[in-house]
């Protein structure tokens, strides 16, 4: 049987897996962002569960970090982006800051942080940087 071409906007069910939060770029923020990604999971588990049962829990560890960063070393707004790819999530972090982020060294018995970098590129398959002259993007690429 033939099926007629779609004319209409309506997205195909792969196309709708996106989703764009914006915040304000305070503390309470990283938060936010944590929550709106846990939510689009939700709605992405729903669709396609994870191929295995820590991708939840890293890409809610990844979005956090990123948030973090930006409240932390690029004051401002930002804006967080969730996508489905064929393979896994793609997750773009987007801040006013033109200074791309650089590792730190991690002294646990110091304090100070300097893991949370190192734990992005760890967990994430990809992990990308675009600077332009209003900001950055952060790219990362997790499984799913």
């Amino acid at each position: 049987m033939a099926t007629e071409p779609r004319w209409d906007d309506t997205p195909h069910s792969e196309e709708t897996h996106e989703r764009t939060v914006s915040f304000a770029g305070e503390l309470r923020n990283v938060t936010g962002a944590r929550l709106a990604a846990e939510e689009f999971l939700g709605v992405l588990a729903r669709a396609s569960p994870p191929s295995a049962p820590e991708s939840w829990d890293d890409i809610l560890l990844v979005v956090t970090e990123l948030a973090a960063n930006v409240v932390q070393y690029a004051p401002g707004p930002f804006e967080l982006r969730m996508r489905r790819t064929f393979d896994g999530v793609h997750l773009t972090m987007h801040d006013t800051s033109t200074t791309r982020p650089e590792p730190r060294p991690f002294h646990p018995n110091a304090g100070g942080g300097g893991i949370g970098w190192h734990l992005v590129h760890t967990l994430c398959d990809q992990v990308s940087v675009v600077v332009t002259a209003t900001g950055k993007d952060i790219h990362v690429f997790l499984p799913w």
